[in-house]
């Protein structure tokens, strides 16, 4: 299944929303008691999503156009909020693809870079993350597969890490270059406000059979720029998982960025930085694309 916080029109705020092509159905619509929020809806285990899943698919919502049980909603128009908006922490892994180590010029440790993104900086599709101009002019893209946690995950195996997954998302791991390498730590030069947009969709695990068998890519304003596989991971999404796990649990609901590919702006010659109206998709094949546009003050 397909999950996005969305705000149909006339909606004070966004809503969780079973996605099935171009129309979506608003979640808390299926029964009584049923999640607004993704967490909620994670934190439900797997006897809710039965739930979800049985509701949808029942005979008056397959075919629920006109149905004032609950209609399936047009997308189109429809503004996207974070696919994950409000998980326990974000957990973000660099260096984990030997191209885009190399082309920063940084070595891949023998242990995973981790760092923590602020949640100030999620963002939702075809939205506008704007910064101002005076505090960085060398703002990069990095398309990433996004992993959220479904069960509490404290000291797993690989064999057993995926055991842990709920699902699977597209993020956009923006990032002030100047400011990454002036200072010794990563998160603030990727947690400015929109600086980590995700979505459109959460897809859950059972759509996924493999997420090391995944084409990952970016268009900066028309051109392609990173064109590669989950297949390439340093690291892969299990042995990431039994690493992160091992000091701390991963509550339900935490969202792991599992690193970029080759191709980012700051190594190109010329380099490729977002501009003032830069628009950058990034995407994962079998879970979705994510726009974001770029608007840069001051």
């Amino acid at each position: 299944m397909r999950f996005a916080q969305v705000s149909f029109a006339g909606a004070t705020e966004p809503q969780l929303t079973v996605v099935r092509g171009d129309r979506g159905r608003l979640v808390a619509e299926l029964f009584d008691g049923a999640p607004h929020t993704l967490q909620r809806l994670i934190e439900g285990g797997d006897e809710l999503l039965a739930r979800v899943r049985e509701a949808v698919d029942a005979p008056s919502s397959r075919h629920a156009d006109d149905d004032a049980d609950g209609p399936w909603h047009p997308l189109d128009g429809a503004a996207f909020a974070p696919a994950v908006s409000t998980p326990p922490v974000v957990l973000a892994v660099g260096l984990n693809y030997a191209a885009h180590s190399s082309e920063l010029g940084l070595e891949a440790d023998t242990a995973p870079t981790v760092f923590v993104l602020w949640p100030n900086s999620l963002a939702g599709h075809d939205g506008t993350t704007t910064w101002p101009r005076a505090l960085s002019e060398s703002v990069d893209y990095e398309a990433e597969l996004g992993v959220v946690i479904g069960k509490a995950a404290r000291n797993v195996v690989a064999s057993d890490a995926l055991d842990h997954v709920w699902g699977y998302t597209v993020v956009d791991d923006i990032t002030a270059r100047d400011i990454q390498f002036s200072e010794a730590q990563w998160s603030r030069c990727k947690s400015f406000d929109g600086f980590t947009p995700v979505g459109p969709v959460v897809v859950t695990a059972d759509e996924i059979p493999d997420p090391q068998d995944l084409h990952i890519w970016a268009v900066v304003d028309g051109r392609t720029v990173q064109d590669a596989s989950t297949a390439q991971m340093i690291r892969p999404v299990a042995s990431l998982i039994a690493h992160l796990s091992a000091s701390a649990t991963l509550l339900p609901g935490t969202l792991i960025s599992t690193g970029s590919p080759g191709g980012a702006g700051y190594s190109r010659d010329p380099q490729i930085f977002l501009r003032d109206r830069s628009t950058v998709t990034v995407g994962v094949d079998g879970i979705g694309a994510l726009t974001t546009h770029c608007r840069i003050v001051g």
